[in-house]
């Protein structure tokens, strides 16, 4: 007589033996760490690395970043990144739209307690692990055509691109 006590171990294991292994990402890898890269069919492109210079507006905090458009463009309405995380943490990575202006591209956040309806947000993001230390960042939403920068959380480093 079996003990139901092994039949559920027995149950178990037979559940773990059926569950598929993951599978190991066999994709490109990043040369540098803590910049993200798009994933253009099995190749990366570097995005633009800088930083924002921020001053005060009447409207909130300004951030600005030289030129009219990042040399890193891609056509997906939907960009996939690769990266290798050193000392940046890609879950505290936002995206945010910018608008350029006066040969700049330029971000307005207002206060926390004046967000307009229309106040730049936050992108939606979804970070997947591939290996360790390595992730999948996936904007999470369709954007339109413009210039973008992801940051991370308290910082004015910023990686630009540019949608087609």
């Amino acid at each position: 007589m079996v003990k139901p006590g092994l039949r559920l171990i027995g149950a178990a294991l037979l559940l773990c033996a059926a569950i598929p292994a993951q599978k190991k990402y066999a994709g490109p890898r990043p040369p540098k760490p803590d910049v993200p890269f798009l994933l253009h069919a099995g190749k990366l492109v570097e995005l633009e690395t800088g930083t924002a210079a921020e001053s005060q507006d009447k409207d909130g905090t300004l951030y600005t970043v030289g030129g009219a458009t990042s040399p890193a463009r891609t056509p997906m309405s939907e960009p996939i990144f690769i990266f290798q995380a050193a000392k940046i943490n890609p879950d505290r990575l936002s995206l945010y739209k910018m608008e350029v202006r006066g040969g700049s591209r330029v971000l307005l956040l207002p206060p926390p307690n004046k967000r307009k309806k229309d106040s730049a947000r936050p992108l939606f993001l979804m970070v997947t692990p591939l290996a360790p230390g390595l992730f999948k960042v996936e904007v999470n939403e369709f954007i339109d055509n413009g210039e973008y920068c992801l940051s991370p959380e308290g910082s004015n480093q910023v990686f630009c691109f540019t949608t087609y």
